[in-house]
């Protein structure tokens, strides 16, 4: 399908959401990483020596194809292990171009070192004054002083007609440091100034380490700006006396600036493996396919991918997870607080339908994951979970901070930790969280990064027309305990496709039918098909199923560092059996054995046939630290295809590495090159088969109604 095609589906779906006057803005935590690489920066580690360079150089493919923004070098996340914030560029520009930035530009974005003159304490000096002038003719209150410090050119100012007081001795936090020089406080970045209004420059030298070159450039930090009106003044002013001043470049850093539905604010920030673009949220999925194009684009050319291609074929995501945020223009005009009881439907909706956590979740799932479900905690606290959603579908008149002081508790990991939940609300109405707690925002995390905008389109679609299917309903359901089917019956490709299947069934009735097109890329975006054969007349298919890792020791210990330790070593797969049409046989009669037992196949009906289907767990790698020391991995596992009136039978062999035991040469070169290892470690070869062959008995507890547990078997082969 070419892009024309693909824009003419997104906007005829943007017309229906829009016909029902709902207004759902949709953005994207885009991960990018070098998949060749195996430094632990593109493996692990958030930071690198090589990160900050692939980010400016993002920054000058995004800044070639949309000039006249200004960069911002503010203030990345932070965990307790960390010194210091990590670094985050952002680019600030208008939607409607009512603004552009008429400065001299970030000395990363020039791409001769030749034309960015280096800098010195003169230029540093006549900058300053430049800028006091400009501020002196504004209708802003300003003057000078300077500090010790190496910022140490300062200029104070305030916006509200009140007179400015510079004096360092009733106010010593005028001569603080730059806030890119300490930790940030437990209780978050606070412009404790800027909270009286008192707006502080601060003007010195900085050294540049940017994607061309190394040089010293000025450098000017901002305060927290109190409106995107003001902001963009302070900006005019600081533009004008640089050019001035014939900078050749200026570096601007500080506090993030303002954002509201006038303007576009990205970051590229890093994390462990990859290199993180936070979008700027889009009106509809038409702009949101825009954004994506430009940012996937823009890595491409500078040798970034979304996905990573593992030496046995795997295919998995950037590392990084993609995540997407819904909103409104403005905090207030969110669509979870214009239709007050959206959010316990949307809790409800996803906790009937686990296709919407599972299906595009990176490889960690379930309670120790990124993105825990509400169900996958502790009994008592879903129990008081659904207590409160049945509360809020009573209730008129909702009130933001009721909302989110209702459900905040519950949207959380064992730990407690509110970020770590398939709904993340940290952001909805936080009084807690200074400065963007109370955005109106509700994150879905359960997405691993998809492989192209398209399919990150596909996902934006369905997710804004969910949210506007369930603006139109009147109460949430009442919440389900799927109890031990979750962990299951849900890890089963199966029964997750055929869950979306009802998920599109209620769009459809709702009004809002996504196109095939649209379905299509939903359902074909994880790669799970592992490989098929036929014997026969009947078909085995093999796909890979998801698979629930647990923590190896408790959560709070682990809470102070940027990730966990889990025990990765089990693996699960889905066994599928058809026939083709005419034949013969029934289905019934055909058997799956593995190890001399009888392999338990339980019989579905899909609406072209009926099929036999079957999860396997085993271990498939020995963990240095991890649970169960004494289960012994296998290598593969190795199935017998028969029945009783054939005197042959078919052995399937499923290998974890290469089917020869043999090193790759090196990681695949493409999709197509991965998919073919993947393939070739799916083998089958024709055996001779006595019906009378007796079945061992399966250990009580090996098998449950979806799944057959090999770690529970008494004998374990390590090899296949």
């Amino acid at each position: 399908m070419d892009k024309n095609e693909f824009q003419r589906i997104i906007k005829a779906q943007d017309d229906l959401i829009r016909d029902l006057g709902v207004d759902v803005w949709i953005g994207m935590e885009s991960t990018f990483t070098r998949r060749f690489m195996e430094k632990p920066e593109w493996l692990s580690e958030a930071l690198g020596p090589e990160k900050l360079k692939y980010a400016y150089a993002l920054l000058n493919a995004v800044h070639k194809r949309q000039p006249g923004g200004v960069v911002l070098h503010t203030l990345g996340r932070q965990y307790a292990s960390e010194d210091l914030p990590r670094w985050s560029i952002g680019y600030f520009q208008a939607r409607n171009r009512q603004f552009t930035w008429a400065g001299p530009p970030d000395p990363s974005l020039i791409a001769d070192s030749k034309k960015n003159a280096t800098a010195n304490p003169e230029a540093v000096e006549i900058f300053w004054q430049l800028l006091l002038n400009e501020l002196h003719q504004s209708p802003w209150q300003s003057t000078c002083f300077q500090v010790n410090d190496d910022l140490a050119h300062r200029i104070l100012f305030r916006i509200d007609g009140n007179r400015v007081d510079s004096d360092i001795q009733q106010k010593p936090n005028l001569a603080c440091a730059s806030i890119h020089t300490y930790k940030i406080p437990l209780d978050g970045l606070i412009d404790e100034l800027a909270s009286n209004g008192d707006l502080l420059l601060s003007i010195g030298l900085h050294s540049t380490n940017g994607a061309h070159h190394n040089g010293t450039s000025v450098v000017i930090e901002l305060p927290e700006m109190p409106d995107i009106k003001s902001f963009v003044q302070l900006l005019g002013y600081i533009a004008q006396a640089a050019k001035n001043a014939s900078l050749k470049s200026l570096v601007i850093q500080g506090f993030p600036p303002p954002v509201d539905d006038t303007v576009a604010w990205v970051t590229i920030t890093p994390d462990p493996a990859v290199i993180e673009i936070n979008q700027a949220p889009a009106d509809n999925s038409a702009t949101f396919y825009k954004y994506c194009d430009l940012f996937y684009a823009c890595a491409e050319e500078e040798g970034l991918t979304p996905y990573r291609l593992h030496y046995n074929g795997v295919i998995s995501d950037s590392g990084g997870g993609g995540q997407f945020t819904l909103g409104g223009p403005s905090p207030l005009s969110s669509p979870f607080f214009r239709y007050p009881q959206l959010l316990p439907k949307l809790i409800a909706y996803l906790n009937d339908h686990p296709a919407l956590s599972y299906w595009f979740a990176p490889p960690s799932i379930g309670s120790s994951s990124q993105s825990p479900r509400a169900d996958e905690g502790l009994a008592d606290s879903f129990n008081e979970l659904s207590l409160a959603v049945a509360h809020l579908n009573t209730q008129k008149n909702l009130s933001p901070e009721l909302i989110w002081r209702s459900l905040s508790p519950f949207l959380v990991d064992p730990s407690g930790n509110s970020h770590r939940s398939e709904l993340n609300i940290e952001k909805l109405w936080n009084p807690y969280l200074p400065g963007r707690g109370c955005l109106g925002l509700v994150e879905f995390r359960a997405f691993s990064m998809s492989r192209s905008p398209e399919s990150a389109t596909a996902i934006a679609v369905l997710l804004r027309s969910l949210v506007a299917m369930l603006s139109q309903q009147n109460e949430a359901s009442e919440l389900v305990h799927h109890s031990s089917l979750l962990h299951d019956k849900y890890a089963l490709p199966f029964y997750l496709q055929q869950d979306f299947q009802t998920v599109f069934s209620d769009l459809e009735k709702s009004g809002l039918p996504l196109h095939d097109s649209i379905k299509s890329l939903l359902i074909e975006e994880p790669v799970r098909h592992i490989g098929q054969t036929v014997f026969n007349d009947c078909k085995i298919e093999l796909h890979q199923a998801l698979e629930f890792w647990p923590l190896v020791g408790d959560v709070a210990s682990q809470e102070n560092g940027g990730s966990r330790l889990i025990d990765a070593s089990t693996t699960r797969l889905q066994i599928t059996l058809s026939l083709t049409p005419d034949n013969p046989l029934q289905l019934n009669d055909w058997h799956l054995s593995l190890d001399g037992y009888a392999i338990p196949l339980r019989q579905e009906q899909t609406q072209e046939s009926q099929v036999k289907i079957i999860g396997l767990r085993y271990r498939n790698f020995q963990p240095d630290i991890g649970l169960h020391p004494g289960i012994i991995a296998r290598s593969g596992i190795v199935c017998v295809l028969s029945h009783p009136d054939l005197h042959q039978a078919l052995e399937i062999t499923y290998h974890e590495w290469h089917p020869e035991g043999l090193a790759y040469s090196g990681l695949p070169e493409n999709i197509d090159d991965a998919k073919q290892r993947c393939q070739e470690r799916f083998t089958t070869k024709i055996i001779s088969f006595k019906s009378e062959q007796k079945a061992k008995t399966l250990p009580v507890y090996a098998a449950t109604d979806y799944c057959l547990d090999l770690r529970r078997l008494p004998v374990q082969p390590d090899t296949v």
